[in-house]
């Protein structure tokens, strides 16, 4: 089985909503683990239905190394992002790390992502499961 993790920070409502919506099209059957930045990220993507949950820097350093698709918003890469809760470490990590990412444009910095275009998040996420996950092995 594949192992997930979905990252978020801040009050983590784009990790919940990627959980929700991975929940309503694949069930019970991948293994989700919620990465918060914070424990309050971590509670949203836990009440989402995650399987498991951690918060935190070391959290985020020690287990994005064992997952194999890593999904969270582009700041999840970017060191001081979210308002500085993304660590240099954690950013480190999470682009090192040899997992697939999967990662939404969403742009709370001072930074525009040219050839993106203002999609709205719930069309994101249905984007990010119907185009790079419908061939995912379960």
């Amino acid at each position: 089985m594949m192992k997930f993790c979905v990252i978020d920070g801040q009050g983590g409502g784009i990790g919940a909503t990627i959980i929700k919506k991975l929940r309503d099209r694949f069930g019970e059957s991948l293994d989700i683990s919620a990465l918060g930045t914070n424990a309050i990220a971590t509670s949203q993507m836990l009440k989402a239905k995650a399987n498991r949950g951690a918060s935190g820097e070391n959290a985020i350093v020690c287990s994005v190394p064992k997952m194999d698709l890593i999904i969270g918003p582009i700041g999840i890469v970017m060191a001081n992002s979210m308002m500085g809760e993304v660590t240099p470490k954690m950013a480190e990590a999470v682009a090192s790390s040899p997992a697939k990412k999967i990662l939404l444009p969403l742009s709370q910095e001072n930074m525009e992502i040219v050839g993106t275009s203002d999609i709205p998040l719930p069309h994101l996420i249905d984007e990010l499961i119907e185009k790079h996950l419908k061939n995912i092995e379960i």
